[in-house]
C-alpha cells in the first residue's frame, strides 16, 4: 500500500468519526432532517469520502472497498445534484453503508500498519 493510500483511508476515516460526532449518539432522523446546517456538515464529509475513494481507486483500482465505484458516484450526486439531494436516501447510507465503510477501511489501516 503506497503512502498516498494511507492518508486517503485516513480521510477517509476521520470523515466518518466526523459524521458520526455531527449526529451525535441518539441519531434521529427528525434532527436531521430539520437542521440544514447539520445535512451540509455530512454532506460535505460524504463528498471528501467519495473524492478519497476515487483518489485511491486511481492508485489502485482493487482494493479492497466495497462499492467504491458506489460511493465515488454519491459524491457526484451530492455535489452535481444538489438540489436533488433525497435525504431518506442519505440517512440510509448513513445508517446501512457507514458503518460497513468503518470497517473496511479500519482493516485496510489496520493490514498496512501490520506491514509496516
Amino acid at each position: 500500500m503506497q503512502h498516498s493510500i494511507e492518508m486517503y483511508l485516513l480521510d477517509i476515516s476521520n470523515s466518518i468519526e466526523s459524521i458520526n460526532e455531527y449526529l451525535g449518539v441518539e441519531k434521529k432522523f427528525e434532527n436531521y432532517e430539520s437542521n440544514k446546517l447539520l445535512r451540509r456538515a455530512v454532506e460535505r464529509e460524504l463528498e471528501i469520502i467519495g473524492e478519497a475513494v476515487n483518489r485511491i481507486l486511481k492508485v489502485d483500482p482493487n482494493i479492497n472497498i466495497s462499492n467504491a465505484r458506489r460511493i465515488v458516484n454519491l459524491r457526484n450526486w451530492v455535489i452535481h445534484s444538489y438540489d436533488n439531494v433525497d435525504n431518506i436516501i442519505i440517512w440510509g447510507i448513513i445508517n446501512k453503508d457507514l458503518p460497513l465503510l468503518k470497517k473496511q477501511i479500519s482493516d485496510l489501516l489496520d493490514s498496512r500498519n501490520s506491514s509496516d
